[in-house]
C-alpha cells in the first residue's frame, strides 16, 4: 500500500493513527471501565493484531474478578438513579450519542475495518447502524406504551405498565464489533437500564473507542457513573456475566455453541436472555427471478464481510430450469471479485478475522471434498506479500447435496453451496430443514410464490425477504431468528419490551370489594 508510519504510533500507518487520535486510543489501554473512568490494574492480557496486515494495534488488560465486581456495583448504583429519570430525558442522552457518532463516523468506521477486517464501506455502514438505532431509540423514549383493559368488575380499571429491569449485560461478537452493542445499549438506556458490555476479545479496541465516546457524554451531562460499563477478556468474563444474579438480562451474540452455554446458565438462575446466534441462510431462485437483480444480492450476501455475517448467504436453492444459467453467471462474477486490504475501496473482500477462522475454512473445504461436493469455483488460502497475514482466502462455490453434513452446518467463511429444486414446496423444505433459522429470501416475480414463501408453512426464519438478499437488515424491524439461532429479537419494532418488566395493575374506585370470577367471600 505504500503506507506512511506515524512517529507517535509506529506500529500502524498514518491513516489509522489519525483515527486513534480522534478516538483518543492509546498504545496500551485499561480494559475495564465503570462509567466515565477506567478501573483496575495495568496488567496486559489482550493484544489486538489487525487481520489486514498483522500489525499490533494495541494492548489492554483483562478485567479481573475484583474489577468486575466493582463494575457491577457501579452499574447497580447507576440503575437506581437512572430508572427514576423520565424516559424522554434518557432519550436525550441517546440522541447526543447519535450526534457524537455522526461526528466520529469516519474514524470509528475505519477502526472497525482495520481491527475486524471488513471493507471500509461495511465499517462505515456499521457506524451508520449505530446512528440509526440512536435515532430510533430517541423517538421510542416517548412511546413506551402500555395497554388499558376493561375489567369484569364494576368501578375497576386495569392497565399494564413497563418498568426497567436493571443491568443489561451485552456479549457481542467480532463480526459486528460495535453495532450490536448499540442495538442493545440504546434500547436498554431509554428503557431505564444500565449496561455492562463485554466486547469480543478479537476486537477489543473497538469497544474501548466506543466506551471513550460514551464516557465523554456521561461527564458532559453529569450522569451517574456505571450507566455504561466495559469488561474485557475471554470466555471466563462472559461466564461471570451469565452466572451473575445481579444482572437480570443477558443479550449474547455469537455461535450456537456459545448460546447454548449462556442460555442454559441464565435460565438456570431464572434470568432473561436475548440470543442471536448462528445462521445458515438461503436464497431461493425461481424461474421468474430477475437475474440482474439476483446477482448483486447473492455476491454481497456470500462475500460481504468475507462470509462472516450471521446473515451471510450460504445456500443458493435454484430451480432446475435456470440452474445452469445461474451457475455460469455466478462463476463469471466470482472471477471479478477483488480481495485485499479492506481499507482500499477498490477491493470487495478483506481477510478472515484470525488463524482459527482460516482453520475452520480449510477444514470445511476438506469436508466438502470428503462428502462429495463439487467445486465450481475452488477455494484456498491466498499467498503473496499483499496477503502476508495468512488470513486472506478465496471465496468458493460448491455444487452440493442439501443432506451433506457440511451444508447443514454454519461455516463462518465465504463458501456458497448451490442446490437445485423442481417444485417450490421442495425448495422451502430444503431451506427449512437446517437447524438454524435466521434469514431467508426468495427471488421471484410471482405474487403466489412470494406469498407461499411468507405463509405459515413457508420460511421458518425470523427474517424472510422477497427480491432482496439475506443480508442488510434495517433497524426498524426486529432482528433475530428461530431454532438454533436462539429466538431472541434485537433492534426495532417492539424489541424494547425485552429490556423491561411488565406489570399488570388493577385499580378499584368502588365503595365495596368485588372479587374476580364472581367469587363471594362474606364473613
Amino acid at each position: 500500500m505504500g503506507r506512511q508510519r506515524s512517529g507517535k504510533y509506529p506500529y500502524i500507518d498514518m491513516k489509522i493513527a489519525e483515527c486513534f487520535e480522534i478516538l483518543q486510543l492509546n498504545r496500551k489501554e485499561n480494559g475495564s471501565w465503570a462509567g466515565s473512568e477506567p478501573v483496575g490494574t495495568p496488567e496486559i492480557y489482550l493484544d489486538s493484531h489487525s487481520p489486514v496486515d498483522g500489525n499490533l494495534m494495541g494492548s489492554l488488560s483483562k478485567t479481573s474478578r475484583a474489577d468486575y465486581d466493582r463494575i457491577v456495583e457501579k452499574a447497580e448504583a447507576a440503575f437506581r438513579i437512572w430508572r427514576l429519570t423520565p424516559a424522554p430525558k434518557r432519550g436525550e442522552f441517546v440522541r447526543q450519542l447519535g450526534e457524537e457518532l455522526r461526528n466520529k463516523k469516519q474514524a470509528l468506521g475505519t477502526l472497525v475495518s482495520y481491527e475486524m477486517g471488513k471493507s471500509l464501506q461495511e465499517g462505515l455502514g456499521e457506524v451508520q447502524e449505530m446512528i440509526d438505532i440512536c435515532d430510533f431509540a430517541t423517538g421510542l423514549s416517548r412511546q413506551l406504551y402500555g395497554l388499558t383493559m376493561h375489567s369484569e368488575r364494576p368501578d375497576h380499571r386495569m392497565y399494564e405498565q413497563w418498568h426497567p429491569l436493571g443491568i443489561t449485560g451485552v456479549i457481542s461478537a467480532f463480526n459486528f464489533p460495535v453495532a450490536v452493542w448499540s442495538w442493545n445499549s440504546a434500547l436498554a438506556w431509554v428503557c431505564g437500564n444500565s449496561v455492562i458490555w463485554k466486547p469480543s476479545e478479537k476486537t477489543p479496541l473497538c469497544g474501548i473507542a466506543v466506551q471513550k465516546i460514551v464516557a465523554a457524554l456521561l461527564k458532559k451531562n453529569d450522569l451517574p457513573e456505571g450507566l455504561s460499563c466495559l469488561v474485557n477478556g475471554d470466555a471466563e468474563v462472559g461466564r461471570w456475566l451469565a452466572e451473575d444474579t445481579r444482572i437480570p438480562l443477558i443479550s449474547a451474540t455469537g455461535s450456537t455453541r456459545m448460546g447454548r452455554s449462556v442460555g442454559a446458565t441464565v435460565a438456570g438462575r431464572f434470568g432473561k436472555s436475548i440470543l442471536e446466534l448462528g445462521g445458515n441462510n438461503a436464497i431461493i431462485i425461481t424461474p421468474s427471478a430477475n437475474l440482474k437483480q439476483v446477482l448483486p444480492a447473492i455476491v454481497f450476501g456470500a462475500v460481504g464481510t468475507a462470509g462472516q455475517r450471521c446473515t451471510s448467504t450460504r445456500r443458493l436453492i435454484i430451480h432446475e430450469s435456470v440452474y445452469e444459467q445461474v451457475k455460469s453467471i455466478l462463476a463469471q462474477a466470482y472471477r471479478q471479485i477483488r480481495i485485499g486490504d479492506p481499507l482500499d475501496q477498490n477491493n470487495h473482500m478483506g481477510p478472515l478475522v484470525d488463524a482459527q477462522a482460516v482453520l475452520n475454512y480449510t477444514h470445511a473445504l476438506q469436508e466438502i471434498e470428503r462428502q462429495g461436493g463439487k467445486f465450481l469455483v475452488p477455494g484456498g488460502i491466498l499467498e503473496g506479500e499483499a496477503y502476508k497475514t495468512g488470513f486472506y482466502v478465496k471465496p468458493c462455490i460448491v455444487e452440493a447435496n442439501p443432506q451433506m453434513d457440511v451444508v447443514r452446518e454454519e461455516t463462518f467463511a465465504p463458501i456458497l453451496y448451490l442446490l437445485s429444486y423442481r417444485e417450490l414446496e421442495e425448495a422451502i423444505r430444503i431451506q427449512n430443514e437446517v437447524p438454524q433459522g435466521l434469514s431467508s429470501a426468495i427471488m421471484t416475480e410471482s405474487m403466489r410464490e412470494a406469498e407461499r414463501f411468507l405463509a405459515a408453512d413457508g420460511s421458518d426464519c425470523g427474517i424472510a425477504n422477497v427480491n432482496i438478499g439475506t443480508s442488510g437488515a434495517e433497524i426498524g424491524g426486529a432482528f433475530g431468528g428461530e431454532k438454533e439461532t436462539g429466538g431472541g429479537r434485537e433492534s426495532g419494532s417492539d424489541s424494547w419490551k425485552a429490556y423491561m418488566r411488565r406489570q399488570t395493575t388493577t385499580i378499584s374506585y368502588s365503595n365495596k370489594l368485588t372479587l374476580a370470577q364472581g367469587i363471594k367471600f362474606d364473613f
